[in-house]
């Protein structure tokens, strides 16, 4: 599996500044060069079907492992909750067929950008997990026992738990694909579920279950603080073991990823509204799984906006001839309503930049420019957007003059011209004037 490119090599740094080593724009982006031949495969030239052959060995998978309408010594890392028909939803307990699979590796999480994860390696992953559903009402606050209450105490593990399951009917190979979520692997509706052993519960997650007037967002960002990423604490969530007494309740895994996004964005925002600006217009930008991402940071208090460029004649754009846009956008005191335009990339890619921000101590005005390509050929969540931005930062950067000066140097880089992004983009329109002083 390839490792995920950075769209530079490094550099070695011109000098010291108050937010890190940089150097010269037009050195950052001088050996990124667009492949024009790249640009013009098309989608049925790209797409692997390996994935094909391998679903094939899913299903015989199952029925070396199915032991009449059983499985046993199955070992569950992580639970999905439908939104169809909410309140009454489908949920369920993910748990890998492969014969001594370790369950760790199939639950969605950060490494897998260290890992090198390409989209193919996503699907054979998911793949391999069998869901096992049961229809459930949303209100869960007491439930304990029973199918939901196996899911939830997997949910809030803070390891894979052994389960025995039994399902009612035989695996649907289906999988099932979402923008947001990471893929669900074929399905069965489960007859009943029980834990072949006591799961451990971290102490901070006791502490929020014990607290029944602790509200959910309260109890998010304190795991947050404790040391739980986002994936774990959306799952948490996911399970309704978290909020208010009576207002527990499940919540769709769609739904719980944006909101833990969401909420602990919020949070860190509001650490930074004293801090300092940056002091100079930087750029960063990574590549990964077939995104490719520019983040330019300017001077100034906390503004924020992701500008996405889907490439035309893909499974994103079909039948165009021009990239598609998309945009949101906030002001310092954030947003009131939910992004419908960019949806959950728009809270991802932002915490990706607050978490930067919150860690050196600043704030400034942010544009993350995101190009889907041809090689993003099927939706792998939007987990891959929240890690291509987070790990931006993780190299040199380049610098420029002004937010003006950032834009003109990426002009060969981008997909599309300055003027289709400033129709486009708030950001860009409006500063664009206002910091070429800078």
């Amino acid at each position: 599996m390839a490792i995920p490119r950075r769209l530079t090599d490094p550099f070695k740094p011109l000098a010291p500044h108050s937010v890190g080593m940089g150097m010269g724009l037009d050195e950052f982006v001088a050996d990124f060069e667009r492949d024009e031949a790249d640009e013009r495969r098309r989608l049925a030239e790209e797409k692997s079907y390996a994935i094909t052959d391998h679903l094939e060995g899913v299903a015989e998978q199952f029925d070396e492992r199915l032991q009449g309408d059983a499985l046993f010594g199955s070992t569950s890392p992580e639970i999905f909750v439908g939104r169809s028909g909410y309140p009454d939803v489908s949920t369920g307990v993910l748990s890998p067929m492969a014969e001594g699979a370790d369950a760790a590796d199939y639950a969605t999480s950060g490494e897998w950008y260290s890992q090198g994860f390409g989209v193919e390696d996503v699907l054979q992953r998911r793949s391999g997990l069998l869901n096992s559903t049961r229809s459930a009402n949303v209100d869960v606050y007491d439930t304990w026992d029973g199918f939901v209450g196996v899911q939830r105490e997997v949910a809030i593990a803070d390891r894979p738990v052994d389960v025995e399951l039994g399902l009612a009917d035989t695996p649907d190979l289906d999988m099932g694909f979402d923008d947001i979520t990471t893929p669900t692997g074929p399905r069965a509706r489960a007859r009943n579920a029980e834990l072949a052993e006591n799961p451990h519960v971290p102490r901070a997650v006791e502490k929020t279950l014990e607290d029944d007037d602790w509200r959910a967002e309260g109890a998010m960002t304190y795991l947050y603080r404790r040391g739980f990423d986002v994936y774990e604490v959306n799952t948490i969530l996911s399970a309704g073991a978290l909020g208010q007494g009576q207002n527990r309740r499940l919540v769709p895994t769609r739904w719980s990823i944006t909101a833990v996004d969401d909420t602990v964005g919020q949070y860190l925002r509001g650490g930074l509204r004293h801090s300092n600006s940056v002091d100079t217009v930087q750029v960063w930008a990574n590549e990964f799984m077939g995104n490719r991402y520019w983040v330019i940071l300017a001077p100034g208090n906390w503004e924020f906006e992701l500008v996405e460029m889907k490439a035309p004649d893909s499974v994103w754009n079909p039948e165009a001839s021009d990239y598609y846009l998309a945009s949101a956008h906030e002001g310092f005191e954030g947003r009131t309503g939910y992004v419908e335009e960019t949806a959950g990339a728009y809270y991802a890619s932002r915490l990706g930049v607050l978490e930067h921000l919150s860690e050196i101590d600043r704030q400034a005005k942010c544009l993350v420019l995101r190009e889907v390509t041809d090689d993003y050929w099927a939706p792998v969540g939007v987990w891959q957007v929240r890690e291509g931005v987070r790990h931006a930062f993780d190299g040199d950067h380049g610098e420029a003059e002004s937010f003006h000066d950032a834009l003109r140097a990426l002009d060969p880089q981008l997909p599309i011209s300055r003027t289709a992004l400033r129709r486009k983009s708030n950001l860009v329109a409006g500063l664009q004037t206002a910091l070429t002083d800078f």
